[in-house]
C-alpha cells in the first residue's frame, strides 16, 4: 500500500489502462494530455496546452466518439479495486454530487442544470436564465483512518437527459429498496 509515484508517467502506467482503448494513438494521446495538465494544474486546456496544435489535438481527443469516461477511468478504477482489496478492516464509500456550471450564450449545446432566477423585468415579472453545465456523482473510497483509496464510481450528465422525474417521483416511492 506504500506505494509512491516519482513522476507523472509512472503514475500514468499504474492507473490507466492503455487496452482500454481500441485503437493505441488514443492512449498515447491522453498519456500526451495527462503530462500537459498535470504540469499545468488549474489552468484551461489551452494554457496547459501552451500553442494551437495541442489545444485542436485535446478537444479532438475529448470530442472523439471512441472516447469516453469508461476507457479514461477503466485503469483507474482497477487500481482502486486492488487498493480497497489490499486493505483489511472497513472502507468507507463517501458520495457526492457537483455542478459544473458554464456561462453559455446557447445552454443547448452543454446541456442544461436547471434555471435561476437573475431578476425582474420592467412589468415586475421574474426573470429566470438556463444554468448550463454538468452534473457529476462521485463515490470515494476511504479508509476509517481518512486514506483516499480512490473512485470507486462516477457518472456525468446533464438535467435534460431527465426530464419528467419530478412526475415520475408521484407514481412511486422513491424509498422504498427492491431486489
Amino acid at each position: 500500500m506504500d506505494k509512491t509515484y516519482s513522476t507523472t508517467a509512472d503514475w500514468f502506467d499504474r492507473e490507466v489502462d492503455m487496452e482500454a482503448f481500441r485503437d493505441k494513438r488514443l492512449g498515447d494521446r491522453l498519456r500526451t494530455l495527462v503530462g500537459q495538465l498535470a504540469g499545468a494544474i488549474g489552468d484551461p486546456i489551452p494554457m496547459a496546452c501552451q500553442d494551437w496544435a495541442n489545444t485542436k489535438a485535446a478537444y479532438r481527443f475529448l470530442s472523439n466518439e471512441a472516447v469516453g469516461e469508461g476507457e479514461i477511468l477503466a485503469g483507474y478504477f482497477k487500481a482502486t479495486r486492488d487498493r480497497v482489496a489490499a486493505i483489511d478492516g472497513l472502507i468507507l464509500v463517501l458520495q457526492d454530487t457537483s455542478e459544473f456550471t458554464y456561462k453559455r450564450s446557447q445552454p443547448e449545446k452543454i446541456g442544461a442544470i436547471g434555471r435561476t432566477p437573475v431578476g425582474r423585468d420592467l412589468h415586475g415579472h421574474l426573470e429566470q436564465r438556463t444554468v448550463c453545465g454538468l452534473l457529476m456523482h462521485a463515490s470515494l473510497a476511504v479508509t476509517t483512518e481518512g486514506l483516499p483509496l480512490g473512485l470507486s464510481a462516477i457518472k456525468f450528465w446533464t438535467r435534460s437527459k431527465f426530464k419528467g422525474t419530478n412526475a415520475l417521483k408521484r407514481h412511486i416511492n422513491p424509498t422504498r429498496v427492491t431486489d
